[in-house]
């Protein structure tokens, strides 16, 4: 792959980070997920995804990491562009590890989507 299409992901990685948004942050939830958003002070967006054991196996879990993160890529211009940068964190909830079959990622993709907006609308960014 060329480097030119590789983008970085700026990524959540400390306890407290997570702790402060959970607690601090507005929050969306859906059947497959959970949303938590808060602003921080850096010029750009971090994500973190939380996925539980009792979701599944690890390879489970890692692809739903993947695609959380790829479909966050995806949509990243469209609700949380602008002049502030947030930490966004996405706790997936037992469902999502049942999901199978072709209908699995667009089925997380849409999830990931609303969720975006909802808490963004909740966080005064989107429309």
């Amino acid at each position: 792959m060329c480097c030119l299409h590789k983008t970085t992901l700026e990524s959540v990685k400390k306890t407290q980070d997570f702790k402060r948004v959970y607690s601090q942050g507005k929050y969306a939830a859906d059947a497959l997920f959970v949303v938590y958003a808060l602003a921080n002070n850096l010029p750009h967006n971090r994500l973190g995804v939380t996925v539980s054991k009792k979701v599944g196996n690890a390879v489970a879990r890692n692809r739903i990491k993947r695609w959380v993160k790829e479909c966050y890529r995806q949509k990243t211009a469209e609700p949380f562009s602008g002049g502030q940068a947030y930490d966004i964190i996405f706790v997936a909830r037992t469902p999502v590890g049942q999901l199978d079959g072709k209908s699995a990622y667009s089925n997380v993709n849409e999830s990931v989507k609303n969720l975006l907006i909802r808490v963004g609308r909740k966080l005064g960014v989107a429309t």
